[in-house]
């Protein structure tokens, strides 16, 4: 079996609110792997708020020429042929989102050719993975906030994770303290940073939120800077989560040997695929440091499914229903690891022609 053709575009999703009040479209930059033996493999990268969309696509279209012609199902080969390829552009960013879109592609195909789920062809330790209900961004109205978190509880889910970006800490604190008490004792939360403070407000603010008996306390600091993340992990008692901003198994082997993060959260649309994901997985694992994949709920089920360290799964509910054919439910708090082969994903029939950009 060869590839013979990798059709590569994206498509414009508009959110619906309360999420359009910070992020009114989302986009996919998809990645259509064909092969001369009639098997199709479909792989995308979520490219949030649509920002940098455009050149993902032309890094990808630059590294689909590589593929053409090649066994689809050789994907360490293949992975390791696009991530040495133009030596002068690391795989980070634009070009880690673009690696892992055909990353993704190519593992479609190969649990397809196997006749296995992709959890399963990894060797899986559950069929069934919990999940976090996410979201609370700054601009949501306290309604917003409790509305979200109360319709994640609705669907079974135990834990609800908000943002923290109010200038003020106290702010941040009564907006917590609300959801808190309009959820129960039952539901835990978590909150997000998303890298707006510096060391000393990051420990600040975190000092605020200590009582309030949290799972993580995410990104606190740029993720370029895992000293400063390291800095803040030491000086609060809330654990730290981290990662969805890093892209390789060796920024993740820094950030486990500075001792940064409790918690970390590689994206298998940012860090390389599927592939790399993987091994980031296994190295948290042998240093006793637990795994929650970033967004991408029905990907990342494969990756939690497959190892032995995952915590939860990260559930945004925004995807439009005639997106995708294939999407795994959130059943009490939980995704079933879908059972067709490949990731089980699929384009739903008009959804290329309703939102193709351009």
């Amino acid at each position: 079996m060869k590839i013979a053709a990798i059709d590569t575009f994206t498509l414009r999703i508009p959110t619906a609110k309360p999420i359009a009040l910070d992020l009114p479209e989302h986009r996919l930059v998809v990645t259509r792997i064909r092969t001369d033996a009639g098997l199709d493999g479909l792989g995308y990268a979520l490219v949030f708020g649509g920002a940098g969309s455009e050149a993902v696509e032309a890094y990808a279209r630059r590294l689909a020429v590589l593929l053409v012609g090649e066994d689809p199902t050789q994907v360490g080969r293949l992975w390791e042929k696009m991530y040495r390829a133009d030596r002068g552009i690391r795989k980070v960013g634009v070009a880690g989102y673009a690696l892992s879109a055909l990353d993704i592609g190519l593992w479609d195909v190969t649990g397809k050719a196997a006749g296995l789920p992709l959890a399963k062809l990894w060797g899986a330790v559950a069929d069934r993975v919990p999940a976090y209900g996410s979201g609370g961004w700054g601009s949501y109205s306290l309604d917003d906030l409790i509305g979200e978190a109360k319709r994640y509880t609705a669907m079974g889910c135990r834990y609800y994770k908000m943002k923290i970006h109010h200038a003020d800490p106290l702010e941040n604190r009564r907006r917590v303290e609300a959801v808190k008490k309009a959820v129960g004792d039952g539901v835990r939360l978590m909150v997000d940073v998303n890298q707006k403070l510096d060391v000393d407000g990051a420990i600040r603010q975190a000092r605020v939120l200590e009582d309030l008996d949290l799972v993580w306390y995410e990104e606190p600091t740029l993720a370029d800077d895992p000293a400063g993340c390291a800095e803040v992990a030491r000086a609060i008692k809330i654990p730290v989560a981290t990662g969805e901003n890093n892209y390789t198994r060796f920024e993740f082997r820094d950030l486990i040997e500075r001792g940064a993060a409790r918690y970390l959260m590689p994206d298998v649309c940012r860090a390389n695929g599927f592939t790399e994901t993987l091994r980031i997985g296994a190295l948290a694992a042998a240093h006793q440091v637990a795994l929650s994949p970033h967004v991408v709920h029905e990907l990342s089920v494969h990756v939690a499914a497959a190892l032995p360290n995952a915590f939860l799964v990260e559930f945004i509910d925004w995807t439009p229903g005639d997106l995708f054919e294939g999407l795994p439910k959130c059943e009490g708090g939980a995704f079933r690891v879908p059972d067709r082969p490949g990731h089980g994903i699929a384009l739903a029939p008009d959804a290329e022609k309703k939102y193709r950009l351009g």
